[in-house]
């Protein structure tokens, strides 16, 4: 310990943790950061296998926030990024058994035979609907603004892309902040989105909309990687924190190591963990909080990778790849055509695709095995995409518990998490089940961390 309030421990070596724990040691803290794995990353790794690159979580990022430039420009790996073939800005969705660009201009949206004429008329509407009375999902948001057709064959695709999640379940307030934003502050989207671009542009951020889309050369493995080598011997890998507990303004946690049980103590502990597993560390120290993380509801989503010759597959490989609305009855969410969208995912002549499967949605779907999962992606792809042939290559990566919920009432979930902190200085929760899912909000969310952390000590 250097002197009083520098010190700090991180449990979870994922992006949020180790951002954390990289900008307090550029500060002079002296970090620790305890990681269950033997390897940093969280869910963002990268494998390599016969020529094909497969990230088993995020297969890329939005370029959302000046902060991306100011670490990767730190840790050396700027010239390593790479941004997304412009083909990728095409996204497809399914309907009716046929693939549709959605448009992204008024021509295309005149033309295109994703909505019907009744469906767009339906979205010109939205500039003179009122705002809501109380909280919404985001399916009542929607349908109440754009339309019933809109929400099933726009919003309800994307948030199972986006959060593996049903919109009837999903609070439009906590998951989706920024939209909920333009109708309380705009009046309305459109209005909104005209007016909003001059904020943005005063924050230095981009909208999700326009901001570029990013990985790297070896994948997004690279970024975690990286912060790894950077911190050293502060980063201990294969260590499971298993209680937190605070004595005289100290905090002490306890680990399983290789070498036995260790204890470490710091002026602040970070949590950086999913929610269920901040619950089990923090029940010695206020058990009004147990409930709250556990409940936070986290879907089995299912990653299943294809490589195939290019040969045996009909429809032009165009765009980022493909979204399925509930409508369509179909037992995979979405595949992304990775070896589009990157370079070097897949070998000369093939092609690489990711598949999700399960999710909210069809949580069932991800228990079957192997063989079994292997058998249902291929047959949605070959009819969907008319591939002839069989993948001459698949790696399938199972998360039992895949990305946080932000259900209805979520809110209050906030408001207890906010309270806790408050009466337990000392303690920062630093996850994506707090401040958004996405690789920008949990890297915003580690820089908000360790500025509070900062004003303390």
């Amino acid at each position: 310990m250097t002197s009083k309030n520098k010190s700090c421990i991180i449990v979870g070596g994922g992006i949020s943790g180790l951002c954390a724990a990289y900008w307090l040691m550029r500060e002079n803290f002296d970090v620790t950061v305890l990681e269950r794995d033997d390897t940093p990353g969280g869910a963002m790794k990268t494998v390599h296998r016969d020529g094909y690159l497969i990230d088993t979580g995020p297969n890329s990022s939005l370029e959302t926030t000046p902060l991306f430039n100011e670490l990767f420009t730190s840790l050396g790996i700027i010239d390593k990024r790479v941004y997304a073939n412009e083909t990728a800005n095409k996204r497809y969705i399914l309907r009716d058994g046929n693939l549709h660009a959605i448009p992204m201009s008024p021509g295309s949206f005149l033309k295109t035979k994703l909505w019907s004429t009744g469906g767009k008329l339906r979205i010109l509407k939205e500039p003179f609907i009122g705002r809501a009375n109380g909280e919404e999902s985001i399916a009542q948001f929607v349908e109440r603004r754009l339309g019933r057709e809109f929400l099933d064959y726009a919003i309800n695709p994307f948030v199972a892309g986006v959060y593996a999640g049903n919109p009837e379940e999903l609070s439009v307030r906590s998951a989706f902040p920024k939209l909920y934003r333009l109708e309380e502050v705009y009046g309305g989207l459109i209005k909104g989105m005209i007016k909003g671009r001059k904020e943005r542009k005063q924050r230095a951020e981009e909208s999700k909309q326009s901001a570029k889309m990013f990985s790297f050369k070896d994948g997004m493995g690279t970024f975690p990687r990286a912060i790894g080598e950077a911190l050293g011997d502060r980063l201990i890998l294969n260590t499971t924190a298993t209680s937190i507990e605070k004595n005289n303004g100290e905090y002490k946690v306890t680990a399983d190591t290789d070498n036995g049980q260790k204890e470490f103590t710091a002026d602040h502990v970070i949590l950086s963990v999913p929610a269920y597993h901040a619950a089990r560390l923090l029940g010695s120290i206020d058990t009004s909080i147990n409930d709250t993380l556990e409940n936070i509801y986290y879907p089995p989503v299912t990653m299943v990778f294809f490589g195939y010759s290019k040969n045996v597959i009909s429809q032009p490989l165009d765009g980022f790849g493909y979204l399925i609305p509930a409508k369509e009855k179909r037992k995979i969410l979405g595949t992304i055509w990775s070896s589009t969208i990157f370079p070097n995912r897949a070998p000369e002549g093939h092609a690489a695709f990711t598949t999700f499967v399960g999710g909210s949605r069809q949580p069932d779907i991800t228990r079957h095995d192997e063989t079994t999962l292997r058998e249902l992606v291929h047959e949605e792809i070959a009819s969907i995409l008319g591939v002839t042939e069989k993948p001459e290559f698949y790696y399938i990566k199972k998360w039992k518990r895949a990305i946080p919920q932000y259900k209805l009432g979520y809110g209050k979930t906030i408001e207890q998490i906010e309270e806790f902190e408050q009466k337990n200085a000392g303690l920062h929760l630093c996850s994506n089940y707090r401040g958004g899912i996405s690789v920008g909000d949990c890297v915003m969310n580690a820089r908000r961390t360790v500025d509070t952390i900062i004003e303390t000590a």
